[in-house]
């Protein structure tokens, strides 16, 4: 029943035979909804992306502000040299965001 269903769709002119302009707008049919198909996959796994990328980012800014005044300790809004240098030799916290920002020149 299915098969005859889809062969009863293909004979667009109903005389029993499928001829190559009704077999190949099946096929530009069926390859447009293949497209469409992966079109709306791409913009999904698109959006998830950008979903992603802008969770991280929030994360990550946050935690570098959280690092500024962790190693702002005269809470002046400015980091002077002694002020980076101290909390790279004592603060754990600072010492572990710096390691893990990805700038090992840090």
């Amino acid at each position: 029943a299915r098969l005859e269903s889809a062969l009863a769709t293909l004979d667009t002119d109903r005389d029993g035979h499928i001829d190559m302009v009704e077999w190949e707008e099946a096929i530009e049919t069926a390859l447009a909804n293949k497209l469409a198909d992966r079109a709306a996959k791409r913009e999904l796994e698109a959006a998830r992306a950008a979903k992603e990328i802008e969770e991280f980012s929030n994360e990550f800014l946050n935690a570098a502000r959280k690092c500024f005044d962790l190693i702002d300790v005269d809470c002046s809004g400015t980091l002077t040299k002694v002020e980076i240098v101290e909390a790279v030799q004592t603060n754990e916290t600072v010492v572990s965001f710096l390691r893990t920002c990805g700038e090992p020149n840090l």
